[in-house]
């Protein structure tokens, strides 16, 4: 490996010593003949970039933590994770994956990593290029109709409530029952959210596996799935929740 270091263009080499040092100075000597007082400035131009694109993209998760837990996670995500994207604007994405991946730190809250990917689907589909279904009114004789869920409403299930949590609620274990979410961008172009049950949850995972199923069809699947005594509530429950998705532009007309 040395004779390998030592074979390269210097121009090669001082950019892989400018790169180690940028990202992790208390392990990477400064290059040689650059001044320590330059370097420093370029470190931190690069990692204030990199941090404050992180606490615009997980304010709660800025919020929730101290100066000092913070800087370390930002810090260890600059140190160690290489990133696939140039663009700025998928460092979100990237801070994901390090969670997901390469952050392991028994000192982090529990819910890190749910919380950190309910924000980045606000953050993606804030951004995302679909268009939400535009908004209809009441439709006669839904049951017979196809639908389809939208491509700007994302069913989530979490361990934890991660639309609650704050700096006045840091639950340490989950709840007993998991917590069911749609996230989505509707007719007025905004961002919002909705808590659903585990029943809604699944039928919006029945729509989308059968697109081509009426709304009647998959009302009776989910029925039968839940072994309910009385499966026509469930589907009258599941019509009136349907009714209301569709006016929010969560599942449209397929």
């Amino acid at each position: 490996m040395q004779d390998k270091l030592l074979n390269q263009p210097s121009f090669q080499l001082t950019q892989q010593q400018f790169a180690a040092y940028i990202r992790n100075p208390q392990h990477h000597p400064v290059p040689a003949n650059v001044k320590p007082e330059r370097m420093a400035v370029y470190r931190e131009l690069f990692f204030n970039n990199v941090e404050s694109f992180l606490s615009t993209g997980f304010p709660v998760l800025r919020r929730i933590l101290s100066d000092t837990q913070w800087q370390e996670l930002a810090e260890d995500f600059f140190a160690r994770h290489q990133n696939q994207s140039p663009y700025f604007s998928e460092i979100s994405e990237e801070f994901l994956e390090f969670l997901q991946n390469e952050r392991h730190n028994p000192a982090d809250y529990p819910f890190l990593l749910e919380l950190a990917h309910y924000e980045w689907v606000e953050m993606a589909l804030s951004i995302a290029q679909e268009q939400a279904p535009p908004f209809t009114e009441y439709i006669d004789d839904f049951l017979s109709q196809k639908v389809i869920v939208s491509p700007l409403a994302w069913p989530l299930a979490y361990q934890y409530p991660v639309h609650q949590i704050s700096p006045d609620f840091l639950p340490t274990e989950p709840p007993a029952q998991p917590t069911y979410l749609i996230v989505y961008r509707g007719w007025d172009d905004e961002v919002h959210f909705i808590q659903i049950s585990a029943i809604t949850f699944r039928l919006l995972q029945v729509i989308a596996e059968n697109p081509e199923s009426t709304v009647s069809a998959c009302l009776k699947q989910v029925a039968v799935e839940a072994c309910h005594p009385e499966p026509e509530l469930i589907v009258s429950g599941g019509l009136d929740v349907l009714q209301q998705l569709f006016n929010k532009s969560i599942i449209a007309l397929h």
